[in-house]
């Protein structure tokens, strides 16, 4: 075990992408996450493109460093496995409904009154505290009940339109991460766990109003929501001569030096340029004018010639494009791995860089569905016997051994 989690153990109840890709981050700095899953999986495990059922791409990323085990909540015995699992367990990880969680017996004040070192984190759409706390939750409704497809109409205009990533699910996941790190900090101080919930609605709510409260941030109102720079349709990558570039000149500096390199003095004495304050009053003039110029040169003309002035610019990239980008190649950031069953693989790395603890170079390989359920009950203490009993009940499965590593 390597990296500054090691030897933490995490017993992860969730699925799709919020929960999945907390714990896939706190594996890959050293966690022992074991996934406990339905018989028929996580939902991720169905969404294509794949080589083998039940290993699809999203799954392959989101649970890379896992092990897996089979359990059906819904017959007695295997929530009595589960109970026994999440007793041994420093973190449980749940994205059910809080409801659905306490019918089972794994909400948080049943579990935590025999295992007060617990640390139960409930991933949920809302503060259980409010009017919604009972509604279902997924990335599109939440980014619809913040404000992101306004936000992409007021930006671009025409109809409203989601994020085209599951951007919710990967924000809210990030707090799930600072969370449990944090109330591992607070354990070791105090002896004691506790339960956290991290609802997506509030976490996307301070996410969106951090940019764009604006006006609305004062009692009474000094104007609309909205941050102006965020939200004019020309802030886009720019057109350039055969191609785009994505520039952002954004200080006094970067536009003496800007109207300096293509030799634009008289740009450089318009008052709407003249100072931070101005250039956000005139944002839409601005960018409309920068976009202008940018038409009269190729990408790499622009490239060079901002670079020698230190003027921010970076290629506007597709993800295959992405996978190939020098600077990840020079720092090993993607990586290609091998699989068991699913052969040769490309994925990344961990982001971050740890002068004392670091982390292992490639989390273990995404599981089959069951692949640990017979080795996590074993180390669990669970006798031969009543892993064969479970095994004969239905209540959990094991994956045959020719698909296990």
């Amino acid at each position: 075990m390597k990296g500054p989690l090691a030897g933490v153990k995490v017993l992860d109840l969730s699925s799709v992408i919020m929960g999945p890709f907390a714990t896939q981050i706190l594996a890959s700095l050293g966690a022992e996450v074991t996934k406990l899953e339905s018989p028929e999986g996580d939902n991720m495990r169905h969404v294509g493109p794949m080589r083998n059922p039940g290993m699809g791409h999203i799954f392959l990323q989101a649970n890379q460093g896992k092990r897996s085990i089979v359990l059906d909540l819904k017959q007695r015995q295997g929530r009595a496995a589960a109970l026994r699992l999440a007793g041994q367990s420093d973190v449980l990880i749940s994205n059910m409904r809080p409801q659905a969680l306490a019918r089972l017996g794994l909400d948080a004040p049943s579990l935590r009154v025999a295992h007060p070192r617990l640390i139960h984190v409930s991933c949920c759409g809302f503060d259980q505290g409010g009017p919604y706390a009972a509604r279902p939750a997924y990335d599109d409704l939440i980014q619809g009940a913040t404000g992101i497809p306004w936000l992409t109409q007021a930006y671009a205009g025409g109809e409203p339109a989601y994020a085209p990533i599951t951007l919710a699910d990967r924000v809210t996941g990030l707090h799930v991460v600072y969370a449990v790190t944090a109330a591992l900090y607070a354990r070791e101080k105090t002896g004691q766990g506790q339960a956290v919930v991290v609802p997506m609605f509030e976490a996307m709510t301070q996410f969106v109003l951090g940019d764009h409260l604006a006006g609305l941030a004062f009692d009474p109102p000094l104007g609309d929501a909205g941050y102006a720079r965020l939200l004019t349709a020309h802030r886009r990558p720019y057109r350039t001569r055969d191609g785009h570039l994505c520039v952002l000149i954004y200080n006094d500096k970067h536009w003496r030096s800007f109207f300096a390199a293509i030799g634009a003095p008289a740009l450089a004495q318009d008052p709407r340029f003249a100072t931070h304050s101005a250039r956000a009053a005139h944002i839409d003039a601005v960018y409309a004018e920068v976009a202008r110029l940018m038409r009269a040169r190729s990408t790499a003309e622009w490239q060079a010639l901002l670079d020698a002035a230190d003027v921010p610019n970076m290629p506007m990239l597709g993800p295959a494009e992405l996978l190939a980008d020098p600077h990840h190649a020079a720092t090993g950031f993607v990586r290609r791995f091998e699989h068991p069953s699913e052969g040769r693989l490309v994925g990344t790395g961990v982001p971050t860089r740890w002068s004392g603890t670091p982390p292992a170079d490639q989390p273990g390989p995404a599981p089959r569905l069951g692949q640990d359920s017979h080795a996590v009950l074993r180390e669990a203490g669970f006798t031969e016997t009543e892993i064969t009993a479970l095994l004969r009940s239905g209540a959990c499965h094991q994956a045959p051994e020719e698909t296990c590593p």
